[in-house]
């Protein structure tokens, strides 16, 4: 049993952590929403809407929130079918050079962005992707896969193999025990890997900043920091800026919220 003064001690540490958490955001929120070029203090407060609006203008955050959105959902239908996949294949089969191919994939977690982003730009401009879709979409699959792989290898290997293989005695094919069998109780597991993959690939700066010089193509983190630089060197617009950016990510995640934090307990528990 927990004690009173455990408990409230608990409490206090989490309200503690709470707070210094949240006072970024409450700062950058308190500028946005403050009168032009002031600071997050001031005197008296009247929230200034107009500041959003401003700054979606200037800086042209439309353009770079659909090209963030196109990356970003297309990084992440494709890398989580994958990771699924490989997922699978690692957990449940064993293979020839099974556990040399899965460091291999490991690579992608150990190996940082910044050492093969100058390798990778003269990769792709050999073949023609440099400034297009593909030069920030397929790195960041390719870095998802890696990750995704590692998370759905660990799920699949702590599932039940009792409901694998009597699905195999009733006359289920690989394919369809993984996709009618397996998945559909791994949804927690799966929806979080959708929100870390959807968060690390709207929050990539260092790929699209490398890859792209078309405005069109720009990403919203890019986007901002051109923003930043070439239309305002206020402080509120700014601030409007970042929470236009960082909106969808907030949004996305509470609208998930429920099943990413099932998926991460999930795999506290299972041994």
């Amino acid at each position: 049993m927990i004690s009173r003064t455990e408990r409230v001690a608990n409490y206090v540490i989490l309200w503690a952590f709470a707070a210094f958490a949240l006072f970024p955001v409450v700062t950058i929120l308190g500028a946005a929403l403050g009168p032009d070029d002031a600071g997050p203090a001031g005197q008296g407060f009247e929230p200034h809407l107009g500041n959003f609006a401003a700054a979606w203008e200037a800086g042209r955050f439309g353009t770079y929130l659909r090209s963030s959105l196109a990356v970003s959902s297309f990084v992440v239908v494709v890398s989580v079918v994958l990771s699924i996949m490989s997922g699978y294949a690692f957990g449940t089969m064993r293979f020839r050079g099974h556990t040399v191919l899965f460091y291999l994939f490991m690579l992608g977690i150990m190996m940082p962005s910044e050492a093969i982003a100058v390798p990778l730009y003269f990769d792709l401009r050999s073949l023609g992707l440099i400034d297009t879709f593909w030069s920030v979409a397929l790195p960041q699959v390719a870095l998802s896969v890696a990750f995704g792989t590692f998370w759905m290898r660990a799920y699949f290997r702590a599932s039940s193999r009792a409901i694998a293989e009597a699905a195999r005695i009733d006359g289920a094919s690989t394919w369809r025990t993984l996709w009618q069998v397996l998945v559909p109780p791994a949804r927690p597991a799966i929806v979080t890997l959708i929100v870390l993959v959807f968060m690390w690939t709207w929050n990539e700066f260092l790929i699209p900043l490398i890859m792209v010089t078309s405005e069109s193509l720009r990403t919203a983190p890019l986007g901002l920091a051109f923003f930043q630089g070439q239309y305002t060197s206020g402080f509120t617009l700014l601030a409007a800026g970042s929470v236009i950016v960082a909106t969808p990510v907030v949004v996305f995640y509470l609208f998930l919220q429920r099943h990413f934090v099932r998926g991460l307990l999930q795999g506290a528990v299972r041994e």
